[in-house]
């Protein structure tokens, strides 16, 4: 119960840059930077690289909220040393404004960059971008990748600086994937997504 606890104190900020970066997306703010990472290109097959949904402003956005919930945290968890001790980030360095635009940084790209794998393998298999419209063991295989995705990044970055061991690596994935599950339904319910997987 306590390695829960830890993960959730350490990933909070990442999470809630998630949430934050939904709305960012949706709003028409900054709406220049909608234009999708892959520049409109296809892949030698002919389909898209990732598609329209992977956007300059989703991987700004997601950098951004990252700095930022992880300063806020920090700040909290600076007068708190029940969340400091039970932060990775601060096992092994201090708690500072900027060690923590770092980590926010590094945590929100990492976030953004490895949901591009995932849109490149559902492109291949001409999975309608933002859908999955495909039944059976790949449905259920894609609904998982789809909120395991971004938390692989976001785990090897807490290991950069906290080194885990290997098997407790995946099991922080398997918890973030269920969590990922869990916020995407109550976005869906705020109609802040438009498919609840």
């Amino acid at each position: 119960m306590e390695q829960l606890a830890e993960m959730y104190v350490t990933l909070l900020p990442v999470i809630l840059a998630g949430v934050m970066n939904m709305v960012w997306c949706k709003i028409k703010v900054c709406d220049f930077l909608k234009k999708p990472v892959d520049f409109g290109k296809n892949f030698p097959d002919g389909r898209r690289v990732f598609g329209d949904n992977k956007t300059f402003k989703g991987f700004i956005g997601m950098i951004l909220f990252g700095i930022i919930f992880s300063v806020i945290w920090g700040l909290i968890s600076d007068s708190n040393t029940s969340l400091t001790a039970y932060n990775y980030f601060y096992r092994n360095y201090s708690n500072s404004i900027l060690y923590n635009i770092m980590t926010g940084a590094l945590s929100g790209f990492a976030y953004a960059l490895f949901e591009l794998p995932n849109s490149f393998l559902k492109r291949r298999l001409d999975i309608t971008p933002g859908k999955n419209d495909i039944s059976g063991v790949k449905r259920v295989f894609f609904v998982f990748l789809d909120q395991a995705d971004s938390v692989f990044g976001c785990v090897l970055v807490v290991c950069i600086f906290c080194p885990l061991p290997l098997w407790y690596y995946f099991v922080y994935v398997l918890v973030g994937a269920v969590t990922h599950i869990v916020f995407n339904m109550l976005l869906y319910f705020c109609h802040l997504r438009k498919n609840m997987f």
